[in-house]
């Protein structure tokens, strides 16, 4: 091993297990300089009046780094933690370390990928190369059948031919031992009012207390698969709207990159060698290959997923009062029991099943007739699982201009309502309080 050091820039892969970025450094420098950055432009308003990040995802956020530098300092590492512009502060820390090369895992959403040309940028012009791995989908794209530019825009194509010649790589081993300098400095995370996040109380009917970090990540792996055998019925219960154990919940540590998707995947296989397979072992892999796909569809249509003509650059109807009606929707008043409850719970707790997610996202794009673009970035403030490519995606979904062939989806909210909360025992739970 040559005396080298590596930086390795943390962002939405907090994680030891199945990291190249972090393998590779301590297999080809003497030492490493772990760093995560809490980057001020995460934490922002933006252009429709929310915020980038709301304060249930940013706990969830400080609770993960927080996992990440523990595990580090048990490998004998640490974790720089700093509050900045990653293009300004990454080269100081070279500067400050004689860092040689500086590795990170590529983004796919505009703002993500921009950063990282700015810091490759800034690097350039100190002679230090920005080493780019792909490592946040479960199939890596040089495994997929097809190039980016050529993948199909109908999910439904994309699948049978990826499941039929795709290759899914295994895990990579977790690192042993970290060596980082002798005088790496000391730091601590910032409080949630540093970051300019607001403190939400937890709700007595929370479903399921998400609390950040890998630690977390694989124990709720490890309970839905081998202590419960929930995986066995997932594929009956998933559309559940009550309690912690309808759906797997493993969303918010995929986004965070607290969970890898690939390891999620090996362990699916294992369960499956040894307690048999069947519809639902098959429906959580197809669940994971929808969110690969939007990643993918991301890369392949860039900004496009942001306009709110989509890919597509197909015009919605507008209701001329859209601003009264969106404020409704957001506030849980549209009087639409159904609609209030799932709102409320969002609201209150920063998560929505996935039935509730289409409904309400149907019922303002069709129903209310408001821009759905409104409401995408309303729940990229909320929710606890956001990432761009799955909430842009699915919300460009729902509105028809993305990635649904069928071009007038319309939920049926009553029957919606009548087929998923028959005794209306959801809806009770969020609006008589």
């Amino acid at each position: 091993m040559s005396e080298k050091t590596i930086l390795v820039w943390f962002r939405n892969d907090l994680r030891i297990h199945d990291n190249e970025i972090l393998l590779e450094a301590t297999q080809k420098a003497s030492t490493i300089v772990p760093v995560f950055i809490f980057d001020p432009r995460y934490f922002r308003e933006t252009i429709f009046n929310t915020k980038k990040t709301g304060g249930f995802r940013a706990q969830f956020l400080l609770e993960s780094v927080a996992d990440l530098k523990k595990s580090l300092q048990k490998l004998g590492g640490d974790l720089l933690v700093l509050q900045g512009n990653p293009e300004e502060l990454i080269p100081q820390i070279c500067e400050k370390y004689n860092v040689n090369e500086v590795y990170h895992h590529r983004e796919v959403a505009s703002e993500e990928t921009d950063i990282s040309s700015k810091v490759e940028d800034a690097l350039w012009k100190k002679q230090i190369n920005l080493k780019h791995f792909i490592g946040h989908t479960m199939y890596h794209k040089e495994d997929l059948p097809f190039p980016i530019k050529d993948i199909p825009d109908v999910f439904t194509v994309f699948r049978k031919k990826t499941e039929r010649e795709g290759i899914i790589r295994p895990a990579f081993e977790s690192p042993q031992k970290i060596t980082v300098p002798k005088d790496l400095e000391e730091t601590t995370l910032p409080s949630l009012e540093d970051l300019g996040a607001e403190h939400n109380r937890t709700d007595h009917r929370t479903a399921i207390k998400f609390k950040g970090g890998e630690t977390e990540g694989l124990a709720r792996l490890k309970y839905y698969l081998w202590d419960t055998d929930l995986l066995k019925t997932y594929k009956k219960t998933r559309n559940g709207l009550i309690g912690a154990d309808y759906s797997s919940k493993f969303s918010a540590w995929l986004s965070a990159g607290c969970l890898s998707a690939r390891e999620v995947y090996w362990e699916i296989k294992k369960y499956e060698q040894e307690r048999g397979a069947n519809d639902s072992t098959y429906w959580l892999i197809f669940e994971l290959l929808w969110r690969d796909y939007f990643r993918f569809m991301f890369k392949k249509h860039g900004t496009q997923f942001f306009m709110e003509g989509g890919f597509k650059g197909k015009e919605n109807e507008h209701a001329e009062n859209q601003e009264e009606l969106f404020e409704k929707w957001k506030n849980a008043e549209t009087g639409i029991p159904f609609i209030d409850a799932n709102m409320k719970e969002l609201n209150l707790t920063g998560f929505m099943s996935n039935r509730g997610r289409q409904n309400v996202a149907s019922y303002l794009v069709k129903d209310l007739k408001v821009n759905w673009t409104w409401g995408a970035a309303y729940f990229e403030e909320k929710l606890i699982d956001y990432n761009p490519a799955s909430n842009w995606g699915n919300w460009a979904y729902v509105a028809g201009v993305g990635n649904d062939p069928r071009e007038n989806r319309h939920f049926n909210i009553e029957k919606q309502a009548d087929d998923y909360d028959p005794k209306g025992e959801y809806r009770k739970l969020w609006l008589e309080n």
